[in-house]
């Protein structure tokens, strides 16, 4: 069974593996947003009932975070993967050939939850890692999940519109299992480094967020950047139909300019790895916060949106890098643990963020939305610079 790489080429060899093998996974509950009208149309149903099939993909993301990722302290990582790809494979197959739209969202159920081996992608990347390029590799790993996002977003819309949007579920069914054999033969086994009980590892997560001021500070930052960034996606579609009359397809475009935080994650890691977290984390702040001062002339003028996009989605992935490399190297014997208290508070934000604005943009228009994502960044400057106790970093 393979080990942790013991010379510089194998370790490079391997983490070109878990690149590719995120970048493929992280796609696979994003093929359906550009899809979800086409979905619709073809089983006559309406955007109510279409809905469920993204609430339970990301609903099963966040079950997965908290009930799965925390065993790979306790189990050999490799395993858990590769049961979990192996379902993924399964399920995406399932999609492709859904007779119904109970099953593709069933099926996206267990994809969400599957997804959550991303989660130990990052773990066994900052495992392997040398602690003084750790935020680079981290950096590496995360460019290549957000280009899967990207690629699923935008590929996943032209397929379906020139082929079929089953084709899409084909087409990343194909992928995972062409990645599965690679991942049996080259994938190492992990150490345990907990022998903790399931329900003690899960109790646990309560007591590293409590013990450990530098993860609260981090996970709460997350989160407040999720509701800014998951309000913004939520809202951007309706705004710009709303304002400027922009349809889907064009809608559907922001993703391009709104993954611009793809080319930061990588110098991202090694400034964190030169400088520190304060100063990467508070250049994501201040790129988010120029971005929402941007965005709230977006009523008047389209283009304040595009910056906006490339602005927010640069702010977030910078502090992401930073942030989750103190996650991984807080407490070396809980990465597992202390990911899934970073992978809850990223998701959940990105939650409260969709419904906050959706109801704000409903009510009070989008210069509210703006305003309410400029309270949570303001938070989240607040936390940083401990003006807001959260605690102090052991």
């Amino acid at each position: 069974m393979p080990t942790l790489p013991a010379s510089e080429s194998e370790y490079r060899s391997l983490i070109a593996l878990l690149i590719v093998a995120a970048f493929i996974v992280a796609g696979g509950i994003h093929y359906q947003t550009p899809m979800l009208a086409a979905i619709a149309e073809e089983f006559q149903a309406d955007a109510a009932t279409t809905g469920w099939i993204p609430t339970l993909s990301f609903g099963g993301l966040l079950v997965g975070i908290v009930l799965f990722v925390p065993l790979g302290d306790r189990v050999d990582k490799r395993r858990l993967i590769l049961i979990k790809i192996v379902a993924m494979a399964l399920a995406q197959a399932l999609m492709a050939v859904a007779p119904s739209i109970a099953v593709l969202a069933l099926a996206g159920l267990v994809t969400g939850i599957c997804s959550s081996l991303l989660q130990h992608f990052i773990a066994i990347t900052a495992e392997m890692a040398h602690p003084n390029h750790r935020g680079r590799a981290l950096g590496t790993q995360l460019t290549a999940m957000f280009g899967g996002i990207l690629f699923a977003r935008i590929f996943g819309g032209l397929i379906a519109a020139h082929l079929g949007w089953r084709y899409s579920y084909m087409l990343s069914t194909a992928m995972l299992l062409s990645i599965i054999p690679v991942l049996w033969v080259r994938l190492p086994s992990t150490r345990p480094t907990s022998h903790a009980s399931y329900g003690a590892l899960l109790r646990s997560l309560f007591e590293l967020y409590r013990a450990h001021g530098g993860i609260r500070r981090a996970v709460t930052i997350q989160f407040m950047f999720g509701i800014c960034y998951g309000g913004f996606w939520a809202v951007a579609a309706p705004m710009l139909a709303l304002i400027h009359r922009v349809g889907p397809t064009a809608a559907g475009l922001m993703g391009i300019p709104g993954a611009a935080g793809i080319l930061v994650a990588r110098p991202a890691g090694r400034w964190t790895d030169r400088a520190g977290l304060k100063p990467v984390v508070l250049a994501g702040i201040c790129s988010m916060m120029a971005a929402w001062v941007v965005m709230a002339f977006g009523e008047w003028w389209i283009a304040a949106v595009v910056i906006g996009a490339m602005l927010l989605d640069i702010g977030l992935r910078a502090a992401m890098v930073a942030n989750q490399t103190l996650i991984n190297s807080a407490v070396p014997d809980s990465r597992s643990r202390t990911n899934t208290l970073f992978g809850l508070h990223v998701w959940s934000g990105n939650a409260v963020g969709a419904f906050l604005t959706s109801w704000t943009f409903a009510h009070f228009g989008w210069v509210a939305v703006c305003g309410v994502a400029m309270t949570a960044i303001v938070l989240a400057l607040l936390v940083h610079l401990r003006i807001v106790p959260i605690g102090d970093a052991r």
